[in-house]
């Protein structure tokens, strides 16, 4: 199992509703993540601050702000069947009883539209799950560079079975 180390809610808060988009960013080469797949239209990528192990996050390479809103239909379907195939990698790499799917943000913060991929780990008591799994005041994994780029290429390789590269 991993460690967890505290997490400042206030300066992450700060941040999302304060400083420039953290996607945009990345997409722009200026906001490093462990990458797992990207194409035209998406990029999918680790979390710097996962609550559990494989945390990751499926967004749009355009900034777009509502998970529906700013979608045609096919393009939706389009990222939904791209989300199915990274929850499909990730069950596959890290052990998991459930995957949680969701879209979190708001127009006060990370107002750039993405979505959570998240693996409960077997195990965990019904009290630490869904919300509860993903509360970041109770501490982020503790996870080194190295444990994080390791990850994101498995994710990949099991991508690679899914016919995405």
């Amino acid at each position: 199992m991993f460690r967890s180390q505290p997490f400042d809610v206030r300066a992450y808060e700060k941040r999302s509703k304060e400083g420039p988009c953290f996607i945009c960013e990345l997409v722009a080469g200026n906001n490093p993540h462990h990458m797992i797949y990207e194409d035209q239209t998406a990029v999918v990528f680790l979390s710097k601050y996962p609550s559990l192990y494989g945390y990751t996050l499926v967004a749009p390479r355009e900034h777009r702000e509502q998970a529906t809103g700013d979608f045609t239909l096919e393009e939706y379907l389009t990222f939904q069947w791209l989300i199915y195939h990274v929850a499909e990698a990730l069950r596959h790499v890290v052990p998991t009883e459930r995957i949680y799917i969701l879209t979190l943000g708001s127009q006060q913060g990370n107002r750039h539209v993405h979505w959570h991929l998240v693996p409960l780990p077997p195990g965990v008591p019904y009290e630490q799950q869904q919300t509860a799994a993903l509360d970041i005041s109770r501490g982020v994994l503790a996870l080194s560079d190295e444990e994080m780029a390791s990850l994101a290429q498995a994710i990949h390789q099991e991508l690679k079975q899914h016919d995405l590269s």
